[in-house]
C-alpha cells in the first residue's frame, strides 16, 4: 500500500546512523513484546503478510514517532481486536473483564518449537514462469490501497531478471484473506540511475524481489 512504512526514496529524513554496539532490545518490554509476537501465532488467525499489513496501516504520525518494537506492539494490538481475542475496553483496562474465545487447541512444546521457525512459503506452480532469468521487464505502476510487496521506489522501472525463487505464496492476496493465489518469485536488479536518476552513482545496482503480477515483459 501507499503508506509512510514505504520510505525508499523519500527525502528529508536525513542520513541512516546506525547505532554502536546496538542491543537487541534497548528496553526489557521490547523482548516481551517480541515474545507476544511469536507465542500469538499459536492462534493461527493471521500470516506474516497480516502482520505486515496492520503496521502499514498505522496513521503516519502515529508509525513515525513509534519505535520499531511499538510498531509490532501497536500492529498486534490491532490484530488481536480485530479478530475478537479481546475487545477494545479489556485492551484500556490491561486485563480481561469477561470469559476469553476458546481456541479449540492445546498449547504442546512442539508448537513452541514449530511457532520460533518460519515455514516454508514454497507452493506447487499453477503455470509455467512467464520470466527466465535475462528477461528484460518493467514493473507496474501499481498503487494499491492495501498491501504489496512492490516498494513504490521501484515502480514503472526497467529491470533484469536475475533468478527464479520459485512458487510462492502471495502476500498481496493473503493479507486481504483472499487466499494464498501462489506466484513466480523472481530477483530483479536495476541500475542505481534507472531508479534515483542520472545524479545516482553508475556503478550502483539494486535488487528486489518481485512477484510476477508486478511484472509486464520489456
Amino acid at each position: 500500500m501507499n503508506s509512510i512504512h514505504d520510505m525508499g526514496g523519500m527525502d528529508g529524513f536525513g542520513r541512516v546512523e546506525p547505532e554502536v554496539s546496538e542491543p537487541v532490545f534497548h528496553a526489557p518490554w521490547e523482548g516481551r513484546v517480541l515474545a507476544m509476537q511469536r507465542v500469538m501465532n499459536y492462534a493461527r488467525l493471521w500470516t506474516i503478510d497480516h502482520d505486515r499489513a496492520t503496521i502499514e496501516a498505522l496513521p503516519p504520525v502515529e508509525y513515525l514517532s513509534a519505535s520499531y518494537y511499538k510498531r509490532w506492539f501497536l500492529g498486534l494490538e490491532h490484530r488481536i481486536v480485530h479478530y475478537g481475542l479481546a475487545a477494545p475496553d479489556e485492551i484500556a483496562a490491561g486485563h480481561s473483564l469477561r470469559p476469553a474465545a476458546a481456541l479449540n487447541r492445546k498449547l504442546m512444546a512442539a508448537d513452541v518449537d514449530k511457532m520460533l521457525n518460519r515455514g516454508s512459503f514454497a507452493r506447487p506452480a499453477v503455470a509455467p514462469a512467464r520470466f527466465q532469468p535475462g528477461d528484460r521487464v518493467h514493473t507496474k505502476n501499481i498503487n494499491p490501497r492495501t498491501h504489496t510487496r512492490l516498494p513504490r521506489y521501484a515502480r514503472a522501472k526497467l529491470g533484469t531478471v536475475e533468478a527464479n525463487r520459485g512458487c510462492q505464496v502471495f502476500p498481496d492476496t493473503v493479507a486481504i484473506g483472499a487466499g494464498e493465489q501462489p506466484q513466480w518469485l523472481y530477483t530483479v536488479v536495476f541500475s542505481g540511475r534507472e531508479l534515483w536518476g542520472d545524479e545516482a552513482d553508475p556503478a550502483l545496482k539494486v535488487s528486489i524481489e518481485a512477484f510476477e503480477p508486478y511484472l509486464d515483459p520489456a
